[in-house]
């Protein structure tokens, strides 16, 4: 399997299930216009993080690294007029972008962007949440995921993006900060008894990484 293979699936996944959308495309080319790195979720994943906070009945969402705002729109788009999502930053330049594009989808008003180091900010977001998605530095999930299992309801999801790094989380010879972050955050998964969870290895036009999803069962 290549590189090449990999993308003209998702091609297909987007073709066949994924409707062309103007807005969450022009939020893309507005992150790439600023110089943001290219390394939002692409459009079927986007799609699974909406799909999941459906399927929960999703009301309050936390997000932990925002970027230029696309994987926001899809999980904003997922909760009723009256939801909320908090959605964290460090950088103010990703937020001014984000900020513009989330509102240009109209879900503006259901979007709270705060600006910071996320472990600063974080004892400010106010639970119960329904999902959490974690996608921001790698070294500190083991702390992101502690602080969303606190907020997180029982029946909660939490999913964390990038597990997998070209199966580096997998070769012991690695042992830089971000893979050893990684591996602690699975091992806080695994002997936490209040959640189930499971990891998924993805490729496509992002390449080869993957995702760890996590339900909050008590």
């Amino acid at each position: 399997m290549t590189q090449e293979i990999w993308s003209k699936v998702d091609e297909y996944i987007f073709d066949a299930l994924i409707p062309a959308d103007r807005t969450l495309d022009e939020a893309l080319l507005a992150s790439d216009e600023a110089g943001m790195p290219p390394i939002a979720v692409a459009p079927n994943q986007g799609k699974l993080l909406h799909l999941l906070a459906k399927m929960i009945g999703a009301r309050s969402i936390l997000e932990i690294g925002t970027l230029g705002g696309y994987s926001t729109i899809w999980l904003a788009r997922a909760l009723p007029p009256e939801g909320r999502l908090v959605t964290l930053e460090y950088y103010p330049k990703f937020a001014e972008v984000a900020r513009k594009s989330i509102d240009a989808a109209g879900v503006g008003e259901r979007v709270d962007i705060r600006i910071g180091e996320a472990l600063d900010l974080l004892p400010g977001v106010e639970g119960p949440l329904d999902l959490t998605f974690i996608d921001a530095d790698r070294v500190n999930n083991p702390a992101y995921f502690e602080a969303a299992l606190k907020l997180t309801r029982p029946g909660g999801v939490i999913v964390i993006d990038n597990v997998v790094r070209a199966g580096a989380v997998a070769d012991p010879a690695n042992t830089s900060d971000e893979i050893e972050g990684l591996r602690r955050m699975h091992e806080l998964i695994a002997a936490e008894p209040r959640v189930d969870a499971t990891a998924l290895q993805t490729v496509g036009k992002k390449g080869y990484d993957g995702l760890t999803i996590v339900l909050v069962t008590s």
